[in-house]
């Protein structure tokens, strides 16, 4: 395999995380705005308002990263989403969840488990993306 396809590929599977991340970003960002950035999620712990609230910053910033500085990008967002399952499933065993949202987190953490190693054996170390139409 060539050096570009490994770049492409990446940076092809990179794009498909970000708008991922950008859709969570969206949901995130309806909650603040119909609720306010303080919204106690009706009377959650203190830790799950915190954590819920930075996805609003933490989503976008780790899709910017994913195509800026590819690597750091791909770390933060196997961390997001690691981090999003483990959490929802310990609330999810307390508290009633959207099943909708959080089987669409699965099948996200479930495609960036199988497809990372690609994405990070392709991730450019300079800030600038491959070229795409060789």
């Amino acid at each position: 395999m060539r050096i570009h396809d490994t770049e492409r590929r990446s940076f092809y599977l990179r794009v498909i995380y970000a708008l991922c991340l950008v859709g969570a970003t969206w949901t995130h960002l309806q909650v603040a705005l119909a609720h306010g950035l303080w919204w106690d999620y009706g009377g959650v712990a203190s830790g799950t308002r915190i954590y819920w609230t930075s996805l609003l910053f933490i989503d976008p910033l780790t899709a910017l990263l994913l195509l800026l500085i590819p690597r750091a990008g791909l770390i933060l967002c196997v961390a997001v989403i690691v981090t999003d399952v483990v959490h929802n499933s310990w609330f999810a065993l307390h508290h009633p969840i959207r099943i909708d949202l959080y089987l669409s987190q699965i099948v996200f953490l479930l495609f960036v488990a199988l497809t990372v190693r690609t994405a990070w054996r392709g991730a450019v170390r300079r800030r600038t993306a491959p070229r795409i139409a060789d």
